[in-house]
């Protein structure tokens, strides 16, 4: 099993929900499961339109960097980004979903603690 979390790279709300809201729920019933993170709509990220639209509202588009950093905080295997409409990325999506669930990476060991008293 692996869970997909996905974000729109021009919502920010977006955004801020895979930390705030599902990164929460899949770690507290499914803590062991891999995931990845998926930056959708790739190719309105350059968009004009879109950029404006984003300006007037005093925000931008989540970069590459911003959606790397975020799946190393929520500690995913892997970050991606993609559109569905122009099919940009949707095999490396896959491909990665199918890697996390055959080689996943081994959790490394939380090292114990000696108290001596």
């Amino acid at each position: 099993m692996c869970f997909l979390i996905c974000f729109s790279l021009i919502c920010p709300s977006s955004f801020g929900n895979v930390q705030d809201k599902w990164y929460p729920e899949i770690h507290h019933h499914c803590p062991n499961v891999p995931i990845v993170l998926v930056g959708t709509q790739v190719h309105l990220r350059d968009d004009s339109t879109t950029n404006d639209r984003l300006q007037r509202n005093k925000q931008s588009p989540i970069t590459f960097v911003q959606g790397k950093a975020m799946s190393e905080k929520i500690g995913a295997v892997k970050y991606a980004e993609c559109s569905a409409l122009t099919h940009q990325g949707i095999k490396t999506v896959f491909d990665e979903a199918i890697r996390a669930v055959i080689s996943p990476k081994p959790k490394p060991k939380q090292k114990r603690r000696c108290s001596v008293m």
